[in-house]
């Protein structure tokens, strides 16, 4: 059973909560902003918490502070607790500041998320596939590249394989222009992959 507000205790001004519904309240009902904070950290020390600091964080878009705190907290989360998948949803969201938080937290969980990237590169569905390019290009993980050349192998999708190309023109090296180079003849009826291949290539050489 769920602790009532009244049984929140004060100890030099600290409370002490006893579920996430209780921070919540907390935060929602308070006007301080160092006490709105400290109910933000004490959040990650129940189950469901960092999923309820990334809510916030959305649904305060244009808190620029409050994004800032949130974002610093859950960079701290434990990967394997961390709500990674939500994460990666928000990454479609089209608030720029926002958004580049996501990225930054996304980044500092490291190899942890690399599981969910793959389940969506060889996934049917060609916009998560498009996705996972676009979450591996922003973010910019050791094993972006690598990623990006094994699909461009396998990819049928001409969509799929130009938004890998677009990546490639930023992070590729030189021997990767062979991989890339192929794609002209497996394309070869579409008109924009010549000029798309060639241009990442001429800009890889640059």
């Amino acid at each position: 059973m769920a602790l009532k507000k009244t049984e929140i205790k004060h100890n030099d001004n600290l409370m002490e909560f006893y579920n996430l519904e209780e921070c919540l309240d907390f935060f929602e009902e308070q006007k301080d902003i160092a006490k709105k904070h400290y109910a933000l950290e004490k959040m990650v020390e129940f189950s469901e918490g960092s999923k309820e600091l990334l809510k916030i964080m959305i649904n305060n878009e244009s808190d620029k502070n409050l994004i800032s705190f949130i974002s610093s907290l859950l960079a701290k989360v434990d990967p394997k607790i961390a709500p990674i998948e939500e994460l990666l949803e928000a990454m479609k969201i089209e608030n720029a500041y926002l958004r580049n938080h996501v990225i930054s937290i996304l980044q500092d969980y490291g190899k942890e998320i690399k599981y969910y990237i793959v389940k969506y590169l060889i996934g049917d569905d060609r916009d998560l596939r498009i996705f996972a390019i676009n979450v591996l290009g922003d973010v910019k993980f050791p094993e972006s590249r690598e990623m990006m050349l094994e699909l461009l192998q396998k990819e049928d999708d001409v969509n799929v394989a130009m938004t890998a190309v677009d990546y490639l023109q930023e992070i590729g090296q030189i021997e990767d222009i062979p991989i890339i180079e192929k794609l002209k003849s497996k394309f070869k009826n579409e008109p924009y992959v010549e000029f798309a291949v060639n241009n990442a290539i001429k800009m890889i050489k640059a």
